[in-house]
């Protein structure tokens, strides 16, 4: 499916992975870039020395080892700011205290001073109340007596759960039991009944649930095969290898074939399997930012109805046939799986112009992408790979083809109701991943994100608050 801001599209945002001071060698770098601090092991392990050091000879450090009751209340993320001077070690020796107070930091930035030629450093860490207050007295009596607190940052509300894509997952902004005068079932009663009913099946579902079958009509079942018979040729002779490889699995798998039309609770099933990718159905059509925040989890938003059996060659928005023999089994292969997932995890925290700058790299990859393989040019859009038309000439010599780079592809229009004049051809998904993490960093906001497979949940690394949906409460994360 394609999100709908897809058509309206709003620009992305930067999903850089700054790594956590989980490692190694860990980095501060200045929000201008213009002071970068590189703590090492060897300086890890100095802390320690120290911190040995003062715990036999200074009792009132000893002190501040005992963190209290161990029923303290572990505060979410805390971000203190203090000033040192811009000479050697006088980082290290700060960082020294949070060893002691047995804090571990999630993200260590450094700005230069406003009120002197020194340097701010930022820290945010999880902590219990004692710990936060023990570490800040040490900080005041031995390092700076410019110690703060800050309260977390005010950000829009977001998914942190995949539970919590239920909660945008029936805004829907356009077809589904509603349809435009000009759809060619606009005037068939009985089509619109059964389009109503499926829509509402949608509406009614929630992530984790088992997926409601739906027996197709006679009229469905014509459609699929009519559909079939025309794209089948044209996939074997111009689809991706990946595409290739995988749709005879699905058709061992998930019931795929030219008389059947599969269920899309046994495709989810096979591609959690396969990558972790599920589908979740919707009544129609939503919002960009909302289609993106389900990649972001794995999750897909698929409809469930097909297009008037009247014309079954046409759609005027996208149905069953294009989630199926478009989008579904590319999800099975691991590296267009996490290629998507890093367009939707770019879309956390998202202004509207960086959905925007999304949207269109989505659109030209993909819903119309192409790649070259073995010097062919090949298809993996899924707006390429359901329609037969557009397939034939994407391969022509009548478009332009463009080599894939999301800086550029993020600024270019595209009209919805006719072939594309223009497509972006990438020569690998691991390279149009490693292209979108790199576009992704070029956008500033306030906190990194990852997702955690385990828990189905969005990790961020730094002291935010997020509104609550309806933008009145916020949640401190």
């Amino acid at each position: 499916m394609r999100p709908s801001s897809i058509m309206n599209v709003v620009k992305q945002m930067r999903h850089s992975t700054r790594a956590l001071l989980h490692t190694s060698t860990k980095r501060a770098t200045n929000e201008a870039g213009t002071r970068t601090v590189n703590i090492t092991e060897q300086a890890q392990q100095t802390q320690q020395t120290n911190a040995s050091k003062l715990q036999t000879n200074n009792s009132s450090t000893n002190k501040l080892r005992i963190h209290g009751s161990v029923f303290d209340k572990i505060s979410p993320k805390t971000t203190v700011r203090f000033t040192v001077p811009d000479s050697t070690g006088s980082l290290s020796s700060a960082l020294h205290w949070f060893h002691v107070c047995g804090i571990s930091m999630s993200r260590l930035e450094s700005r230069p001073s406003k009120r002197s030629n020194d340097y701010d450093f930022y820290v945010d860490f999880t902590a219990s109340d004692s710990q936060v207050t023990q570490l800040v007295t040490a900080l005041k009596q031995h390092v700076s007596r410019d110690v703060h607190v800050l309260e977390g940052r005010k950000v829009a509300w977001f998914p942190r759960r995949a539970k919590d894509l239920d909660l945008v997952a029936n805004e829907i902004l356009d077809a589904g039991e509603d349809l435009q005068s000009d759809h060619p079932g606009f005037h068939d009663a009985e089509y619109r009944s059964r389009r109503a009913m499926i829509a509402q099946r949608a509406l009614s579902y929630k992530i984790g649930e088992s997926i409601p079958a739906i027996e197709y009509t006679e009229n469905e079942q014509a459609t699929w095969t009519a559909i079939w018979d025309k794209l089948m040729p044209l996939i074997d002779a111009h689809a991706c290898n990946e595409y290739t490889r995988l749709l005879p699995l699905l058709m061992e798998n998930c019931g795929y074939s030219r008389t059947n039309i599969p269920q899309i609770g046994d495709i989810s099933d096979f591609l959690k399997d396969c990558t972790g990718f599920t589908i979740r159905p919707v009544a129609g059509l939503l919002s960009a930012r909302n289609f993106l925040y389900g990649l972001a989890f794995r999750v897909f938003f698929s409809t469930q109805y097909l297009r008037h059996h009247s014309r079954p060659l046409y759609t005027p928005e996208p149905d069953l046939v294009h989630e199926l023999m478009g989008h579904a089994p590319l999800f099975a292969d691991r590296s267009f799986a996490d290629f998507s997932q890093a367009i939707g995890l770019a879309s956390i925290g998202a202004t509207d112009e960086q959905i925007t700058a999304l949207s269109r790299c989505y659109w030209f990859t993909v819903e119309f992408g192409l790649c070259l393989q073995n010097g062919e040019r090949k298809a993996y859009g899924a707006g390429l790979l359901s329609s037969f038309g557009e397939l034939e000439y994407s391969m022509s010599d009548k478009p332009k083809i463009r080599p894939f780079d999301p800086f550029h592809a993020s600024q270019q229009s595209y009209p919805i109701t006719e072939y594309q004049p223009i497509y972006y051809q990438a020569s690998s998904f691991e390279d149009a991943k490693q292209k979108m993490t790199e576009f992704s960093e070029s956008f500033a906001r306030p906190f990194n994100v990852r997702y955690n497979p385990y828990t189905q949940s969005i990790e961020v690394d730094s002291n935010i608050r997020v509104d609550a949906l309806n933008g009145n409460d916020t949640i401190e994360s």
